[in-house]
């Protein structure tokens, strides 16, 4: 038994630049499966198949807007913003920290400029549409998601290699 993990510190990235003391809150990726229901013939009941993923997206807001943040807005490509959530996360019943860290690459769907009140921290928000993930804990990759190439690592194992040689993608 132990008390849970708590985000006591974190940073946020864009292409390497670091925007602590800006960036205020960060929604990490909803890993999502697809899944339809199927009954088939001698089947008591439906089951969900697996069909794939959902598509991903990521949010953050920041004090004030961001000049580097709208300069890429319409990258041309589906991958073309490099983001890096970097948070510390710590038990207060044994005070032991982990490090976990989500890497995203993708484009931006949506920048909010938000409020703007004189006298008052602005909020400046983006969402982004995610075309490659990864999550880190403690320097070990522990998920890799990457749709474009179809690679699906979870716990080093590639769950979708069987798949992608057997139509000639290695």
């Amino acid at each position: 038994m132990g008390l849970p993990r708590v985000l006591k510190n974190m940073n946020f990235y864009n292409e390497g630049f670091a925007y602590g003391g800006e960036a205020k809150t960060v929604t990490l990726p909803t890993l999502t499966r697809k899944l339809e229901e199927y009954r088939g013939g001698g089947m008591g009941g439906p089951v969900q198949i697996d069909m794939g993923m959902e598509a991903m997206e990521l949010s953050a807001t920041f004090g004030g807007p961001v000049r580097d943040v709208l300069r890429q807005w319409g990258t041309r490509t589906v991958d073309g913003v490099y983001l890096r959530f970097a948070g510390s996360y710590q038990q207060d019943d044994t005070a032991d920290v982990d490090t976990i860290e989500v890497i995203v690459r993708g484009r931006y769907s949506e920048i909010e400029m938000g409020d703007q009140e004189v006298g008052e921290a602005g909020e400046f928000s983006i969402t982004m549409a995610v075309a490659y993930y990864k999550l880190v804990w403690n320097g070990r990759t522990e998920i890799e998601i990457d749709p474009m190439n179809m690679v699906e690592i979870v716990g080093g194992v590639d769950r979708s290699a069987q798949l992608r040689a057997s139509v000639g993608m290695f």
